[in-house]
């Protein structure tokens, strides 16, 4: 490849130093704050984020490494289509703040496995949820940042990738063991600030070089690798490029399924999973959680300018590596025969940045890097810990579970540098397609559970939890079929049985959905509902109402206590050094047990201010009038 890795300048090795000591520096300065001593401090961040920190958190743990590299390398192989994965995801953001929020608030839980027990009872459905959770998180989220990361770490810096992950995975994990969930927010929204800051000065330059929007739009479609095959269309740009309303009997994204799949078909990881309700559940009130929705809403309009069309324009000024289809032109290229759309933004950048800007947007990426992991460490932590381990420890103090925590991130590290060569090994072409397709089969079921599960008070243990084993049964048998009969490269024949290629996985997913709800509705009818006593403070309908004061709280099955901490922030420490040591990491032994979130407490977080309440709504549905406007100019 034409240009120099490293870092081989002054300016950009100071940048990106002080770049890692901003982070750190924000990230030990939550160990200063009181009151971070206990198992809702560490988990919860005690309740008392503002709107912009849990906006640009619920930002930033999106869009990590992997949308840098994916969706540009996306844009740079077939156009702008997928950016409906960023507009029509902001109507879930949206419900998560309004709808979503307030239930498992009322609820008064930490994790969204928590949820499902209380609304449903029993363990099973818990269990499952948890270790499915887990499995996710390392097999997909885990894996495709990883692999991110480690791609542009390598091309850009040309260091070994053990010893850069190794490092990035320390300061990563560093404050995330030591400062928890609020560590990690704000963290994120320092991170946010210098991605979309670098990210505009890439786009800006950019578009510098191409000559402007028009100019890109037409030398896009003149951008053409010189070996190819002249008697094939392997190669060109797709005619449909710039539209994001494709045909819907296409291969490539067909609109009907991807409008569907980028709604309904994400409502689990929006609104369900844990690495994103954890940061809305820290916020300080329901208002403070619409407003963190309204800002990530407003920042997931970007990626189309700041990443997609960037990646289109890396395409333009170097065909014969962003956009070959000779597999041994793109192993030379790339290391990849698939293809290397991938390497789109990490080209641009190391190409056109100059001194001091080039370690700008190196410090970008690290931060697009490490939000993304310290998100997934945080939530993982949190359901092995409250999930999994107070099953396995009924008695556990909040000690126990403070590092029982931290113990299981250090080996969510390890795991994600043993993870690398399986992760290098098995990379594909469209890292961002690869991300839509794993996670619609395993992951769009989910979503089906908890909407059913809130807004129908008939559904059951039994229909959720067989509903879902079906759901996820059927979602795996295709994603098993996707790995062993991949897609053939361009230009070679069809190999794969036609169930697999006739049905579109866009159109599949949608009928996975109906198969997981029918099968979830169909078996609750015919097995024993929950009581209205029981479903108090669980569903829409009978979550706790601001402007109701009588209702009592229930008493949930799972009668686990934790040892919990007075929120005095007097915590008198005595011994020697290194027992104070102790308590500055994991709390003090003087606890008494309470309740885990008091029932006052959920009452108050939803209550909202009238004038709040309606500054809100206003700036929601200008926000969609946005998005309504871009699918229309776009379409």
């Amino acid at each position: 490849m034409a240009y120099t890795k490293g870092l081989n300048h002054w300016a950009d090795i100071l940048v990106v130093i002080l770049y890692f000591i901003s982070v750190l520096g924000v990230g030990l300065w939550t160990l200063c704050r009181p009151n971070r001593g206990n198992v809702k401090n560490y988990f919860l961040a005690g309740r008392s984020m503002p709107w912009f920190a849990v906006g640009a958190s619920l930002f930033s743990s999106n869009i990590g490494s992997e949308h840098f590299v994916g969706l540009a390398g996306a844009g740079a192989a077939s156009g702008i289509s997928l950016v409906l994965f960023e507009w029509f995801v902001i109507f879930l953001i949206l419900a998560l703040g309004w709808i979503f929020i307030p239930v498992y608030v009322s609820a008064g839980v930490y994790t969204l496995p928590e949820y499902i027990q209380k609304r449903h009872g029993g363990q099973r459905m818990r269990t499952y949820l948890s270790v499915l959770s887990l499995i996710l998180y390392i097999l997909t989220k885990l894996a495709v940042s990883i692999f991110a990361g480690s791609l542009f770490i390598q091309m850009a810096l040309g260091w070994d990738m053990y010893i850069s992950i190794a490092i990035l995975l320390f300061i990563t994990g560093l404050y995330t063991v030591l400062g928890g969930l609020k560590a990690v927010m704000y963290t994120d929204t320092l991170q946010t600030s210098i991605m979309t800051i670098g990210a505009i000065i890439v786009m800006g330059i950019s578009f510098n070089h191409v000559g402007g929007y028009n100019a890109m739009k037409e030398k896009y479609m003149e951008a053409l690798p010189s070996t190819r095959d002249l008697n094939s269309t392997c190669g060109l740009p797709r005619k449909d490029a710039f539209h994001i309303f494709l045909d819907a009997a296409g291969q490539e994204n067909p609109w009907p399924g991807l409008v569907f799949q980028a709604s309904v078909g994400c409502l689990w990881y929006w609104c369900c999973d844990q690495v994103i309700v954890q940061r809305s559940l820290a916020a300080k009130s329901c208002s403070h959680a619409k407003g963190g929705s309204l800002v990530a809403g407003y920042l997931k309009l970007l990626p189309l300018f700041l990443l997609m069309f960037p990646g289109m324009i890396s395409r333009i000024l170097y065909p014969d590596e962003v956009a070959c289809v000779d597999s041994d032109v793109c192993m030379k290229v790339c290391d990849n025969p698939a293809g290397c759309s991938n390497i789109a933004y990490p080209k641009l950048v190391m190409e056109l940045m100059p001194v001091g800007l080039r370690g700008f947007m190196i410090a970008a990426m690290m931060s697009a890097i490490m939000s993304s992991l310290t998100s997934i460490f945080n939530s993982a932590s949190t359901v092995f810990t409250m999930d999994i381990w107070r099953r396995v420890r009924t008695k556990s103090t909040q000690k126990e579970l403070l590092i029982v925590g931290r113990l299981f991130i250090v080996l969510m590290c390890t795991l994600s540098i043993l993870w690398i060569p399986l992760v290098k090994s098995a990379q594909g072409g469209k890292l961002f397609t690869y991300m839509v397709v794993v996670e619609g089969y395993l992951g769009s079921p989910l979503g089906v559970l908890f909407l059913i599960s809130i807004f129908w008070k008939g559904t059951t243990e039994a229909g959720a939890f067989w509903g879902l084993l079906i759901g996820h049964v059927v979602g795996g048998t295709r994603l098993i079929l996707e790995f062993v009969y991949p897609a053939p490269a361009c230009g070679e024949p069809e190999t794969r049985p036609e169930i697999q290629y006739k049905l579109h996985s866009m159109y599949f997913i949608p009928l996975l959905l109906v198969l997981t709800a029918a099968a979830i509705v169909v078996i609750s009818m015919f097995t024993t509902k929950r009581t209205e006593t029981e479903l108090v403070g669980v569903t829409w309908w009978t979550r706790y109402d601001p402007y109701t004061v009588n209702r009592k709280d229930k008493v949930g099955e799972d009668n686990i206590t934790i040892k919990e901490e007075c929120d005095s922030g007097d915590q008198r420490q005595s011994g020697g050094l290194c027992s104070r040591f102790v308590v500055f990491l994991f709390g003090s032994n003087d606890s008494h047990l309470t309740q885990e979130i008091q029932v006052a407490d959920r009452k108050t977080f939803i209550q909202e201010k009238r004038l709040w309440r309606i500054f809100l709504n206003v700036l929601a549905v200008f926000l969609i009038a946005i998005i309504a406007f871009l699918c229309g100019f776009y379409h």
